[in-house]
């Protein structure tokens, strides 16, 4: 693992990224319910959760 905390990959991300991922999974909402939040299609709020997901865990290396 690198030195990075999650707490500093996650702000290191766009910022996108980094308001999705937090509601998702800080705040626990649904792709559905981010979507409506943010009005964009619930398919862009799945597409960027596993987007990244896989940018973070690229970069803890799991």
């Amino acid at each position: 693992m690198t030195s990075e905390t999650l707490a500093q990959l996650i702000a290191s991300l766009p910022e996108e990224e980094r308001i999705i991922l937090s509601l998702h999974y800080l705040k626990g909402l649904t792709p559905g319910a981010i979507a409506e939040m943010l009005h964009v299609p619930e398919r862009a709020v799945v597409n960027v959760i596993a987007s990244g997901r896989r940018h973070l865990t690229s970069r803890l290396d799991l």
